[in-house]
């Protein structure tokens, strides 16, 4: 795989794309080779300088030096922050590119140099977004991880002061335009009819950079800080988490009873809970306790073939491919979601749901923090945060460790029910009404 192609999981519970059979792993699909995963940046740098030289910071800082037949040019990009100079060459014309691509704060220096070697400065820029169009780009076909880089998207332009674009797909746009008035929010085609990056005074990638060993993309792995946290290192940011605002058309509740959300489909079977008896005993236990459980999945039945995940006896069916407001609706007046590292649990996050998070798959600071986070330490566990394993995206049955054996996916296997229910019972304001003997009443019983 390319290590300048990002890489993201499709999620199944989002209406983002549809999702088709896994195609063999010598065989990538045919829209991944055709199309980029972000619209490119233009072809020459959109800020204009003395003696037609041209720069900008379009996925790293670019300048353009004319070509002369007597004299040359001298050209120095410098880190301002660190203070080194990170480049510098001098010629009679050419393209200079920096080799990284997230932020930093560079300085472009130009002098024109005589044939006697006399250097006269013409240009000196320092960084400032300050009142300038920037544009950070999001992935499409993916829910958990926009979610999860977006505030950071907001940081930027709060820190920098800039007239934000962020370019990401036009269903999670509804979420986020209302709550977030100063940023423009566009879909990648809109970005190209609107000729938004010739304007661009700076373009930032937000991605999961697998094979970006050299560092160009990202400036530390997204394995070490955590799927979320890598958006703040690319960007140049604080890191802190923090969940994305949102405004939805309907914030009335779906249901008068007290009801708890759960999403049991990934898109992987690695993300599964595959404890045999797990999401039936959970099922039973929430059900005995009064409350009405309901599955939001986008679909009843996923997986690939002889692998099939359904959705767990006794639930309310929910599922469908329906917008993501309507999810969002359902979450934010349920008394819990259980869920998976998927797109549906970043939502729930999002809309300040507690949410039982069970993985094992990846370490707890890979998601965002909750106190219910589920994770068998006993079991194998963390591979997808192991920087000496490579995920791979077409192999539904991915499990790095113990493929074929008795132990694959037992990282989510030995998590058992009973472990599951001790997690949601701390939960504050959530009752067991089952051993209260108390019926199913109003909302407000359980404090929401």
């Amino acid at each position: 795989m390319d290590q300048n192609v990002p890489q993201h999981d499709e999620e199944p519970n989002a209406p983002l794309t549809r999702r088709e059979p896994p195609r063999p792993a010598a065989a990538p699909a045919e829209s991944e080779a055709a199309k980029p995963p972000y619209p490119a940046p233009c072809g020459v740098p959109t800020q204009s300088a003395p003696h037609g030289i041209a720069f900008d910071f379009n996925q790293g800082a670019r300048v353009v030096l004319p070509n002369r037949a007597e004299g040359k040019w001298r050209v120095r990009l410098r880190d301002l922050d660190t203070g080194n100079i990170l480049f510098q060459s001098e010629n009679k014309g050419a393209f200079v590119s920096s080799s990284k691509r997230f932020f930093v704060r560079f300085g472009v220096e130009v002098w024109d140099l005589d044939d006697a070697g006399t250097a006269t400065p013409v240009l000196s820029h320092e960084y400032d977004a300050t009142g300038r169009e920037v544009l950070i780009q999001f992935p499409v076909g993916t829910l958990g991880d926009i979610l999860a880089w977006f505030p950071y998207a907001a940081r930027f332009g709060e820190v920098h002061r800039c007239k934000l674009t962020c370019a990401m797909s036009g269903l999670i746009i509804p979420l986020l335009r209302d709550a977030y008035p100063d940023i423009d929010f566009v879909t990648h085609e809109e970005l190209t009819q609107q000729d938004i990056p010739a304007r661009a005074y700076a373009t930032y990638c937000l991605g999961l950079f697998f094979d970006d060993s050299e560092c160009i993309h990202q400036p530390t792995d997204f394995r070490h800080v955590g799927l979320h946290r890598t958006a703040g290192y690319i960007l140049g940011v604080d890191p802190a988490e923090q969940a994305p605002r949102m405004v939805l058309p309907d914030e009335t509740r779906p249901l008068p009873e007290p009801y708890i959300c759960i999403g049991v489909q990934s898109s992987t079977q690695s993300k599964n809970w595959t404890n045999p008896d797990g999401w039936r005993a959970v099922v039973a236990y929430l059900k005995a306790s009064g409350y009405r459980v309901i599955c939001i999945d986008k679909s009843p039945v996923h997986g690939t073939g002889i692998v099939w995940n359904h959705i767990p006896h006794g639930v309310e069916d929910e599922t469908g491919d329906r917008p993501l407001a309507e999810r969002a609706r359902w979450l934010r007046h349920a008394a819990a979601f259980v869920g998976l590292s998927s797109g549906l649990s970043w939502l729930a996050w999002a809309a300040g749901t507690p949410v039982v998070l069970i993985s094992g798959f990846t370490h707890p600071n890979n998601e965002f923090t909750t106190p219910f986070r589920v994770i068998n330490w006993h079991a194998c566990n963390s591979c997808w945060n192991d920087v000496r394993l490579r995920f791979d995206h077409k192999d539904f049955l991915w499990c790095p460790r113990h493929a074929g054996t008795p132990r694959q996916f037992e990282c989510t296997r030995l998590i058992t029910a009973a472990q599951v229910i001790g997690t949601l019972s701390k939960i504050p304001g959530l009752v067991d009404r089952a051993a209260t003997g108390a019926p199913a009443g109003a909302p407000e019983e359980i404090g929401s």
